[in-house]
């Protein structure tokens, strides 16, 4: 069985990495390893606030001269920090690189760390490609975000919050504009393309509540959103 993760950067790095969190997060999937000998994982980390605060400052700095393509290779080197971080952390359960290339991955052990790839989207794109080469069921991703709201709750308190959506009604809940770097939305638009596309679920859920995640991983009710065919 094989788990794959989109593990937001705002869970391992809101501003600065957040260690009780990070560590409780991976001693869970320690434990799930331990005590079942077929799971596998797949944790594909994003940058978080290392990514925009450093996007930021090329863009405050760089004026009108910005390059988009430049801000997105700033956003993956900090992806690229923070699973390192993960990949280290995991010591024996994780034997191989930090995977950069989802196209051409090898499962070499049982859990596979990945990070940013390239320039056009996020990781959560990286998290859609591994879980369809390898066969996963589905992504579960983790971020500050408890469940998705037909609106922006922080600015509209009538939103209701979703417990199932449809990929078209996602897409077009969220929009399905072309990838922006540092952009925040719920799934990026270029993943959420692709995972419709293959008809793959997505799970939405807050990262932070480890009981909720203990859940999901052993399919049982939990709070969050599920994207796409169920």
């Amino acid at each position: 069985m094989i788990t794959v993760i989109s593990l937001g950067g705002s869970i391992v790095a809101p501003d600065r990495v957040d260690e009780p969190v990070v560590k409780d997060l991976i001693s869970l999937i320690r434990m799930f390893l331990e005590e079942e000998s077929q799971r596998r994982f797949i944790l594909v980390v994003g940058g978080g606030g290392p990514a925009r605060i450093w996007q930021q400052a090329y863009r405050s700095i760089s004026g009108t001269a910005v390059s988009p393509e430049q801000a997105d290779w700033i956003g993956i080197m900090a992806t690229r920090l923070n699973a390192e971080l993960i990949r280290g952390i995991l010591g024996p359960w994780c034997t191989q690189a930090v995977v950069t290339d989802p196209t051409q991955a090898v499962l070499e052990g049982r859990v596979l760390v990945a990070a940013g790839w390239k320039p056009g989207f996020s990781s959560d794109y990286d998290a859609v490609l591994l879980a369809e080469r390898f066969k996963a069921d589905k992504v579960i991703n983790l971020s500050n975000i408890e469940r998705i709201y037909t609106d922006e709750p922080r600015t509209h308190p009538e939103a209701k919050p979703i417990d199932t959506i449809s990929w078209a009604e996602f897409r077009t809940l969220v929009g399905d504009d072309e990838w922006v770097p540092g952009k925040h939305v719920p799934f990026d638009p270029i993943a959420s393309r692709h995972a419709a596309h293959i008809s793959l679920p997505v799970i939405c859920a807050a990262g932070r509540n480890l009981e909720n995640v203990k859940k999901i991983l052993r399919g049982e009710s939990f709070i969050g959103t599920t994207i796409g065919p169920l």
